[in-house]
């Protein structure tokens, strides 16, 4: 039976890349992932470990914080003793897939508007019933 989790998520730390004592790259990242709707919505934080040539390329220089990613892998959870002496658990995905998905959030600040557009020159009357001097709407959902 295969152990397959996929999902999509904001990082929220930039991407880094650490060599084991065998030399294999291992890049590491966190990824916070919303569930739940309205008052009950939780913000679970994984973290996201990719191995190998993989790790070694150009992918940790586009995962930055604020950047969303879809993630597929196999989930594990882990315990560990904190410093209070209390045991805390972690989720954790070995990914086989980290793919970008959108445009990366620059902390929250919206993207730049677009230039306001000059007046359209008057139109025959022919033409009066279209609606080419408005502008166009980039927000259009399909």
């Amino acid at each position: 039976m295969s152990n397959v989790f996929s999902f999509t998520g904001t990082i929220g730390r930039d991407a880094e890349v650490r060599y084991t004592a065998s030399g294999m790259a291992v890049l590491s990242v966190t990824v916070a992932n919303n569930i739940g709707f309205g008052d009950k919505q939780q913000t679970l934080w994984l973290r996201v470990s990719l191995f190998g040539k993989r790790a070694e390329g150009s992918l940790q220089n586009y995962l930055k914080k604020g950047q969303q990613v879809f993630v597929s892998g196999e989930l594990s959870q882990n315990e560990y003793k904190a410093n209070d002496g209390s045991t805390k658990t972690s989720l954790e995905v070995v990914a086989n897939i980290i793919d970008l998905v959108g445009k990366r959030n620059e902390g929250g600040a919206s993207y730049p508007a677009a230039e306001p557009r000059q007046a359209a020159p008057s139109k025959p009357q022919s033409m009066a019933h279209d609606n080419f001097d408005e502008p166009y709407d980039d927000d259009i959902p399909f």
